[in-house]
């Protein structure tokens, strides 16, 4: 990528806009907090032209409600192979990898993070991941480490 902007800002889900945890109560109900400041890191992105896209191994009518009202431009649940599909993403919106910004924690997220232009992760991502991305925000997942990414991504880049 060249010093323009990402054409496309990608992004997971569990571990960058949650804390990683899974909450259930006692009549099988499922919880996820998310921080309200990444609401501004899609704000951010729309006001630059720049499409968001959430890329996650979990399927959950709480994340497409959370896409939803965030307006995100696509939403890709229960995916087993992240890098087949930003792929696919960006054969449809005529890009290469290397226009992508993606942000990610875990293991699953390893070969498209190697393969983007802009790689990131949380504080608080698993070490390996860390070690390979091009940074690291100041904040953990679920603590509007997604909003501080876009950030970076915009003014390094502005």
């Amino acid at each position: 990528m060249t010093n323009n902007l990402p054409k496309l800002v990608l992004t997971d889900i569990d571990g960058v806009w949650t804390d990683g945890g899974m909450y259930y109560d006692q009549t099988g109900n499922e919880w996820k907090k998310f921080h309200t400041y990444d609401s501004a890191g899609v704000l951010f992105c729309h006001q630059h032209n720049i499409p968001v896209g959430i890329i996650t191994g979990e399927e959950t009518d709480i994340v497409k409600r959370r896409a939803e009202k965030l307006k995100i431009d696509y939403l890709f649940q229960g995916v087993t192979d992240k890098l087949e599909v930003a792929k696919h993403l960006c054969t449809k919106l005529n890009i290469s990898l290397n226009d992508v910004a993606y942000i990610g924690d875990d293991l699953n997220d390893i070969t498209l993070l190697k393969k983007v232009g802009i790689s990131a992760s949380p504080k608080s991502a698993h070490n390996n991941i860390r070690e390979i991305v091009n940074f690291v925000t100041n904040k953990a997942g679920g603590e509007g480490a997604f909003r501080e990414f876009v950030e970076r991504v915009l003014e390094k880049k502005n």
